[in-house]
């Protein structure tokens, strides 16, 4: 007897573009365009986050972030990261502008300086405050900043996923090429494998512990970096998600940076 097909198998196969798509261009594509728009409409969030720090000898420091996050339809999303701990970089907060194409904007406030300097599209590949994320690992992920290739199926921790590559469409970027692994039923983030400017593997980053709000949207617990060329690891865990809190564009400017706490 032909076992019928499961929900989730029904799910992906009708999902736009994935099953008609031709080529591997266009079904990474297809993948890509579906992922984000499982994401449309959470309209801001609000959420904590401890950063714990590791050298490859092991040694490890934290700091203690607060993360605030603005939908902007037609357009990258916005945030403003905040720290809170330690005493040395209390104050330190960072503001995005993500675009869907062209590069993004972003500006770091130094309390100690009591400054607002602005981040070059040239630096977006330098280190965000002495963690192994670049400052544009740090921004919204945009279907449009890429270019993608379907590479192959596969079990990935139990789950089955899409295997895809996507390559920056933006100047300046530190890597070649992305290799994402996103599980067919929920399309949840669940690694990505850096390559650097002369296509060496750099990093690998791992989402873990996800949790479903709102009914829809998917976010991780856990977001762990590791660099495979100096042995340094970041350990991002968030906590305390809140959605729909009424943010506004007022809440996301340069003045907003020096004044928040």
């Amino acid at each position: 007897m032909r076992k019928p097909i499961s929900l989730a198998l029904l799910l992906i196969c009708l999902a736009p573009g994935v099953l008609f798509a031709d080529s591997p261009e266009e079904k990474g594509l297809a993948i890509a365009q579906e992922d984000d728009r499982r994401d449309n409409g959470f309209g801001d969030f609000t959420a904590d986050m401890l950063m714990t720090l590791r050298n490859r000898h092991g040694e490890e420091s934290q700091r203690i972030i607060r993360n605030r996050t603005l939908e902007v339809p037609g357009d990258g999303d916005k945030s403003l990261v905040i720290f809170d701990k330690p005493r040395d970089v209390k104050g330190t907060a960072l503001l995005n502008f993500a675009h869907k194409t062209g590069n993004d904007d972003q500006w770091l406030y130094l309390p100690a300086l009591k400054r607002v300097k602005r981040i070059s599209s040239a630096n977006k590949s330098g280190s965000f405050m002495g963690s192994e994320f670049a400052y544009e690992d740090v921004t919204s992920q945009e279907v449009e900043k890429y270019t993608y290739r379907w590479i192959r199926d596969e079990t990935h921790e139990g789950l089955e996923c899409f295997v895809f590559e996507r390559y920056p469409a933006y100047q300046n970027s530190g890597y070649t090429r992305q290799v994402v692994w996103l599980d067919k039923a929920e399309y949840r983030l669940l690694k990505i494998d850096f390559y650097d400017r002369k296509n060496s593997l750099l990093k690998t980053l791992i989402h873990k512990g996800y949790n479903k709000y709102l009914d829809k949207f998917w976010y991780p617990d856990e977001m762990f970096m590791e660099n495979h060329q100096t042995g340094k690891t970041t350990l991002l865990v968030w906590s305390n998600y809140k959605f729909q809190n009424g943010l506004r564009d007022k809440d996301f400017n340069r003045n907003s940076l020096k004044r928040a706490r």
